[in-house]
């Protein structure tokens, strides 16, 4: 059997999808009552652990699925050739932003943090990637290791660090600041030393009162719901 028809011409569709995603992005962002249930549902989650059972590459990476695709989305779309994160932890992170970067062809990560534990440091400089990571043990706040490029979560030390490296983003670049969550979360579900008032969230507010040149990305921040840092993805305007 031999069926002949008119070829229907290809329309290409890519813009209108994108500006579709950004109106439904920003509305799950409006929607208070959503984000509420979302920010419960996270609560209870983490009162088990949620983001500590995920790896990235077979690297343990202690956040969740949601904000692990935003941050490859942003390197993606912006290919920095420097990214630094101030706590290194077990190290899946890191390895998470030297993946997008490998594939980028270009760039470096340089993580920082107080205690870089033995078998955390074994597990990173053994990857396949570590070619793209330098791991810098000491204070984040270091002027000394400020110039060459821990995760304390407290208002001043937070504020502190936001202070140190804000200067270091470009305009179009991303600063991101985490663990916001703890600030909507009940204490208990976390007992740390910081808390309601003192953490990355209090510390986020004060310095976007000073620094008008960055501003939370609302496409991002609105269609993450299940996040560890709500309204922590900043974009530093060209000002």
């Amino acid at each position: 059997m031999t069926v002949m028809s008119e070829e229907q011409p290809t329309t290409d569709d890519r813009a209108a999808f994108a500006s579709e995603r950004r109106v439904s992005s920003l509305l799950i962002g409006a929607d208070a009552d959503l984000t509420a249930r979302a920010t419960a549902l996270f609560a209870e989650a983490d009162r088990l652990r949620y983001s500590y059972v995920w790896t990235w590459l077979g690297v343990p990476i202690i956040q969740i699925p949601t904000d692990i695709v935003a941050t490859q989305e942003i390197i993606w779309a912006t290919k920095p050739t420097l990214i630094v994160e101030t706590g290194v932890a077990r190290g899946g992170s890191v390895i998470l932003y030297s993946s997008i970067l490998e594939l980028l062809g270009q760039g470096r990560v340089i993580g920082i943090d107080l205690d870089i534990r033995p078998h955390n440091r074994e597990t990173i400089e053994s990857h396949p990637l570590a070619h793209r990571i330098e791991l810098i043990e000491g204070s984040s706040l270091d002027p000394g290791i400020i110039s060459r490029v821990d995760s304390n979560h407290t208002h001043s030390h937070v504020l502190a660090e936001l202070e140190a490296y804000a200067d270091l983003v470009t305009p179009g670049s991303y600063l991101v600041v985490a663990d916001t969550i703890v600030e909507a979360i009940p204490v208990s579900v976390r007992p740390r030393p910081w808390g309601h008032g003192d953490n990355p969230a209090t510390a986020l507010a004060e310095f976007l009162s000073v620094r008008r040149d960055f501003t939370p990305d609302g496409e991002i921040n609105g269609k993450l719901l299940l996040t560890s840092s709500p309204g922590g993805y900043l974009v530093r305007l060209d000002r």
